[in-house]
């Protein structure tokens, strides 16, 4: 057991927490980001990333992030690679005891947990992950070469993971419960006009089947109740997100119907000393063009709340 003070902490290294430690470590303020798996957040497995200021002709998701991660190691961001099993962050001094039992703490926090894919929890579902459903297409996409696979959503993320797709499968059917697509109208261009995609609409998957070899078909359910199989070796699940939210003190911290968490511009929490940024963050939009722009301006907000509240600490931090 050991215990190590910081002036603030990061917790999530994707772009709003790695902007975040870019902008507090450039400012000379004592920062330790802590990140459960590799820094980068769900950004790593973004293949391509097109709308990305300053990159005109698009950069993958990694080499956005590992840029990212050196420009705030540049200025000396300090990370750890940990989860954290408990956060105690009411009171001047916030608290978090890690799983290998270090406790670490800091005068102020910003919470960048960020979200993950949202699942049906339908029969299957559970039994043929990494067997036929998934919920990345850059991972998994190349193991289904020339096979007919389904995509499950309509929004943004769903369109751009069935184009995708389409390098490697022979068929991609989209299936929707709605009789119109969310996605942007430029997506929807180019999924409409891509020949190895087909739509069926107004359906709910009701069920994921298969046997030994993992997925053999999905029983589909459309209008008024008829059910129909449609032959398929595998699913890409992409029906929204959920914040990562599990650990945090919600009955202190002001939320949403669905968990994420309100902030005020200045990305300040209901929490003295406690800022959120990113995907975490109650929002319409989730793009990382405006992840990195909560972190900067979280990091900003933090930076004026240690100089009013703990203008002499850094003497005690480690």
């Amino acid at each position: 057991m050991s215990a190590s003070h910081y002036q603030l902490v990061i917790v999530g290294g994707g772009p709003a927490g790695l902007t975040a430690g870019l902008y507090a470590a450039r400012a000379r303020i004592n920062t330790l980001l802590i990140e459960k798996t590799a820094v980068s957040g769900q950004v790593l497995v973004t293949e391509r990333v097109d709308n990305y200021p300053g990159f005109a002709d698009g950069v993958s998701g990694y080499e956005l992030m590992e840029k990212m991660a050196l420009h705030a190691e540049r200025f000396g961001l300090q990370k750890k690679l940990a989860g954290i099993a408990e956060f105690a962050l009411e009171g001047p001094e916030k608290r978090f005891s890690l799983e290998n039992g270090e406790t670490i703490t800091a005068d102020a926090v910003i919470l960048c947990n960020g979200a993950r894919p949202r699942k049906l929890n339908i029969p299957g579902e559970r039994e043929f992950a990494g067997r036929g459903v998934s919920y990345c297409a850059t991972c998994d996409g190349p193991f289904y070469r020339n096979q007919e696979i389904a995509v499950v959503g309509g929004g943004n993320t769903a369109i751009q993971e069935a184009l995708h797709l389409t390098k490697f499968a022979q068929k991609i059917t989209v299936i929707h419960r709605r009789s119109e697509l969310r996605a942007t109208k430029i997506l929807q261009e180019r999924a409409f006009a891509e020949e190895k995609i087909e739509f069926v609409w107004n359906t709910q998957v009701k069920a994921v089947q298969g046997g030994k070899s993992g997925v053999e078909s999905l029983l589909l359910s459309g209008e008024g109740g008829a059910e129909q199989v449609l032959p398929v070796t595998g699913v890409f699940m992409f029906i929204g997100i959920q914040p990562n939210n599990e650990l945090l003190p919600l009955e202190v911290l002001e939320h949403d119907q669905a968990g994420f968490l309100h902030t005020d511009e200045a990305m300040a929490t209901a929490l003295p000393g406690v800022f959120a940024a990113g995907d975490i963050r109650s929002k319409k939009f989730r793009q990382i063009v405006n992840a990195a722009s909560d972190g900067a301006v979280a990091a900003l907000s933090a930076g004026h709340y240690l100089e009013q509240h703990f203008p002499n600490t850094s003497d005690k931090s480690s």
